[in-house]
């Protein structure tokens, strides 16, 4: 059914669907002997289409394979392309530090076998989404070069319709993890000086295998969690390992004034039956008084 207005928001002008950290390994061995990462990437892409949104994107943030082997790359494309042309939605595929440019570009998005950052940039209906690739060849902690940023500052001289988003891979926030802190994105004050004062109204990343969220250069950064396994973060941070568990991906609402990141578990569970569809009509064809008196009001004791 079409979106209904019941508060103060008309809807969202974009939604995007914020996925990352899928770490596929060819012939779907598991990952680090227990992790069944294309068993938990379907079951994640289930949990997509079971909402009923028709994103404007759906955007992978990095590390999309363990060891960027290409059969690998060929497995994610097949598992995800049937879901996005069902959804009517582009895929926008960001480089991570367990990428291989070459492989990627060549067996992922069908360009030339080149060791050239992955990069790109998407008009969803004036809304400008631009992917950075902060993967260095051969380490895992992130960087970008000059050429990559004043590409970038090119980019954000003219503002977009909807402003700018920008998709990266390493986040430009602090991490209270250790193994993080020594893995993060390099100079980020470069980075910051470029942002700083333009239409950017939201970063989206991975890496961290947890969602977190933060500002940077007064842009609102949102990380998503991975699909593969996420962190244990009930242990003290020295101990923080991976679990399978707590798996998510990101619904992103863009308004004209402010943009939503909900956090949507991937997760079996009862799930009760008081709303639907049909208490929604019901709630529609009444008016504003009859709803908060319907709703709002609490029983008498």
């Amino acid at each position: 059914m079409e979106p209904v207005q019941f508060g103060q928001y008309p809807p969202a002008r974009r939604i995007i669907l914020h996925v990352s950290d899928t770490h596929l390994l060819a012939g779907n061995r598991p990952l680090g002997g227990r992790y069944d990462t294309a068993a938990n990437l379907a079951r994640t892409l289930e949990a997509v289409e079971r909402i009923g949104v028709r994103p404007d994107a759906i955007v992978f943030t990095g590390d999309l394979t363990d060891l960027g082997e290409p059969e690998a790359y060929q497995a994610l494309k097949a598992a995800v392309d049937p879901v996005a042309e069902r959804l009517g939605a582009p895929v926008v595929w960001v480089a991570g530090n367990h990428d291989e440019r070459t492989s990627l570009r060549r067996d992922l998005l069908g360009l030339d076998a080149t060791e050239e950052p992955v990069t790109s940039v998407h008009d969803l209906g004036g809304l400008r989404l631009v992917a950075l690739d902060t993967s260095v060849p051969g380490w895992h902690h992130g960087d970008l070069d000059e050429a990559q940023l004043q590409w970038l500052a090119g980019i954000l001289e003219s503002p977009a319709p909807l402003g700018t988003l920008l998709a990266m891979h390493h986040p430009p926030l602090p991490s209270h993890l250790p193994l993080f802190d020594i893995l993060e994105l390099r100079d980020q004050s470069r980075l910051a000086g470029i942002i700083r004062g333009t239409d950017v109204r939201g970063i989206l990343a991975g890496h961290l295998h947890y969602s977190t969220s933060g500002t940077f250069a007064g842009v609102p950064v949102n990380v998503a969690a991975a699909t593969c396994y996420t962190m244990n973060l009930t242990l003290p941070a020295v101990e923080v390992n991976g679990m399978d568990a707590g798996q998510s991906f990101h619904l992103v609402h863009v308004y004209d004034d402010t943009i939503t990141h909900a956090v949507v578990p991937v997760v079996d569970a009862p799930t009760g039956d008081y709303f639907s569809a049909e208490w929604v009509e019901r709630m529609a064809l009444l008016t504003p008084e009859e709803r908060l008196e319907a709703f709002s009001r609490k029983p008498a004791r």
